[in-house]
């Protein structure tokens, strides 16, 4: 079988590719590795999704919901429950080898899109020492159990982590009757959405200790506590700072990793910074005729960027693999990355999207976008913060695009 794009990955990013992709004509394979479509949209049950797509909060399934009746009226193929086990280059493009419920099948490509999402960082990934016992999840997998299961992970909890998800599932847990002992962070400062520390937690009074870590559990067949400690400024565990709390669930929300074994397989080169690939404006990454897209090229904080860059990947990967020009687009400290990492010059470049995060907690700054020599963009920032990501639409139209540059300067 041969279709003019592949795309991996059946999430939001993955909808959006597959629907961009198809309207633009090329033939399109999406596969998905679950019996339905959305990602992890499908437990998101709260809302607050779409607000600059839609200017509407949508539930999870309600913004997966569109984009998937979206997708019925295209001619997008669509493999469920199917998983990718090798990729690798052919004459003509790419050959994608995946295990559906129909056996093994081999297909032909031009393109692949990767809209794989993330992972989380489980125990294990940041070294919780004690029993091996039950009562200790994931985020993730905590809302899946409430959410999609309809079964409570347990009745007093600590969540360790204070992302976005697991500020949620800390409201989530006290709204079906748990008590949530506290929300504790290795940071200094909270890792979520500020709005999402007053609804979450002051709101429901639930309290959030910074400079505090989960260093070991206790538990025989269940967990009954957590040992919890004091951390420097590295955030190494302080002696004799240990005091013990009790619980039977520990929610870890410490992190996502973009899932990227794939990319790994077809030697795409990652950026450290972002854990994701490195690409262009048009979401292409090193490779020709690679697209990266949604959580598996940078963790986004808002899902209608994630079906952005979707769209962005699907367009382009409709079309020829043309030879590109790549320039690279050089940070300062200040930035903790910025995406795309690269322009090419080759393509259109009036209205490049650029995403970028502070490296630190910053006050009254201006980002200087400049090439040539010549600056080309600036914008001020009162307060700009790590967990928040921030958007800008850059036009290099006019500009000589050798030695670009984005840096952050005091105002």
């Amino acid at each position: 079988m041969k279709y003019d794009t592949v795309v991996i990955g059946g999430g939001p990013a993955g909808l959006a590719a597959a629907i961009k992709a198809s309207d633009s004509g090329a033939s399109v394979l999406l596969i998905e590795r679950e019996a339905r479509l959305g990602g992890i949209l499908k437990q998101c049950v709260h809302d607050g999704f779409g607000v600059v797509r839609f200017g509407e909060k949508l539930s999870g399934p309600e913004y997966a919901d569109r984009f998937i009746k979206e997708l019925k009226r295209t001619n997008v193929q669509v493999s469920l429950l199917s998983f990718v086990t090798r990729t690798q280059k052919s004459q003509n493009g790419y050959e994608i080898t995946y295990v559906c419920r129909d056996g093994v099948k081999t297909v032909d490509c031009r393109s692949v899109v990767l809209a794989t999402g993330c992972r989380e960082r489980t125990r294990n990934g940041i070294c919780v020492h004690g029993d091996r016992c039950a009562g200790v999840y994931t985020a993730g997998a905590a809302q899946n159990l409430v959410n999609v299961l309809g079964v409570m992970p347990g009745k007093r909890v600590v969540v360790l982590g204070s992302g976005d998800i697991g500020l949620i599932m800390a409201r989530r847990l006290t709204l079906e009757g748990a008590k949530v002992a506290g929300v504790y962070e290795a940071k200094s400062v909270p890792s979520g959405l500020t709005r999402n520390i007053h609804q979450c937690l002051k709101d429901f009074d639930i309290p959030l200790y910074l400079s505090k870590t989960v260093t070991r559990v206790f538990g025989t067949s269940r967990l009954e506590r957590v040992e919890i400690s004091d951390v420097d400024e590295k955030m190494h565990p302080i002696a004799g700072t240990e005091q013990l709390v009790d619980c039977d669930c520990l929610v870890l929300a410490v992190g996502l990793i973009p899932e990227n074994e794939i990319a790994r397989e077809m030697s795409v080169p990652l950026d450290p910074k972002t854990k994701g690939a490195y690409v262009d404006q048009n979401c292409q990454t090193k490779e020709d005729g690679i697209y990266a897209c949604g959580n598996a090229l940078h963790v986004n904080d808002l899902v209608d960027y994630v079906s952005e860059s979707g769209e962005t990947a699907g367009v382009h990967s409709a079309g020829p693999v043309c030879k590109r020009d790549l320039k690279p687009i050089k940070t300062d400290g200040k930035l903790l990355y910025v995406v795309p990492q690269m322009l090419d010059v080759n393509s259109d470049v009036s209205k490049v999207v650029m995403y970028f995060r502070a490296s630190e907690e910053l006050s009254a700054q201006k980002l200087t976008v400049s090439a040539g020599g010549q600056t080309i963009f600036t914008k001020t920032y009162n307060k700009l913060l790590p967990p928040e990501m921030e958007r800008i639409v850059v036009d290099f139209g006019k500009a000589t695009t050798d030695g670009i540059t984005v840096r952050l300067e005091d105002k």
